[in-house]
């Protein structure tokens, strides 16, 4: 499979698949772009590998939990878990509900929104994570016990209760 084959067929996940990392539709197009080029440079390797198209999701991923480290990468803002406000529910509270999830998530430290993400959207076992990220199982149970215990403590009490 050429390049060129590779990013018009898989785009569409690898943005997806960024978006959901980083929670920032922008970020994640930005650092897809970034990713892609590197990859470009380096396809007849990356090519010839079982599953090219996990490598770089791992490089996409190594490319987010870099990114904060850079110092010539301008901060996003992005809301902390004490910005968000409880809201009434109206008829649109799915709606709400999942704007205020992505908003906590958001929130969160990269490695905890990273763990949240691989474990939910890509449904990875902790094992998986773990090699993802460079780190051990506890670790990243630690990560998803953390994350989970922001986003429980953060939500409202009226959906905690239903």
């Amino acid at each position: 499979m050429t390049f060129e084959e590779f990013v018009t067929a898989r785009l569409g996940a690898l943005i997806r698949y960024a978006t959901v990392v980083t929670w920032d539709p922008h970020l994640a197009e930005d650092i897809t772009q970034d990713v892609l080029v590197r990859a470009q440079a380096r396809w007849g390797r990356i090519g010839q590998l079982d599953a090219p198209e996990q490598y770089v999701k791992r490089m996409v991923l190594n490319e987010f939990l870099s990114w904060r480290r850079r110092k010539a990468a301008q901060l996003v803002f992005m809301p902390t878990l004490e910005d968000v406000t409880p809201h009434e529910s109206d008829r649109t509270h799915a709606v709400d509900d999942r704007d205020l999830t992505r908003r906590l998530i958001a929130g969160l430290p990269p490695k905890q929104r990273a763990a949240i993400s691989l474990r939910y959207y890509e449904d990875l076992t902790d094992e998986q994570i773990a090699e993802l990220l460079g780190c051990r199982t506890g670790t990243v149970r630690s990560y998803l016990s953390r994350g989970l215990a922001a986003l429980r403590a953060a939500l409202p009490a009226q959906r905690v209760n239903t």
